[in-house]
């Protein structure tokens, strides 16, 4: 896993974005970010189950599906499988040690909200 400080290439209200093998950070203060930096080595994990280019057309997927349930951009996003798990286990900096694979297929059932 390699760490960049990516201004321009992370998206408006966002700061980390993780394309295997890179973890993009907006500013380079969050590199040094603990719970930042392990959200975005769960989607490592996460990239790595799925072979990574899979990974991204189900998360396409499942973001627009989850647009068409919600009409909602920012609760789309939050109820994506991959940021459910990779939100509720943030700050378990030891998550990885313990993750049985594939365990974001648990987060797949979304919130009422």
């Amino acid at each position: 896993m390699f760490v960049i400080v990516a201004k321009y290439l992370i998206p408006k209200g966002y700061r980390g974005l993780t394309v295997f093998p890179f973890v993009l950070i907006k500013y380079a203060l969050d590199s040094k970010n603990k719970v930042l930096v392990n959200h975005e080595k769960i989607h490592i994990r996460q990239q790595l189950e799925l072979l990574v280019f899979p990974f991204f057309v189900w998360y396409f997927v499942e973001y627009a599906v989850r647009l068409l349930q919600y009409k909602n951009a920012n609760l789309a996003y939050r109820n994506i499988s991959f940021e459910r798990e990779a939100y509720a286990n943030e700050e378990r900096i030891d998550y990885l040690k313990s993750r049985p694979f594939f365990s974001f297929l648990n987060y797949l059932k979304t919130n009422k909200s």
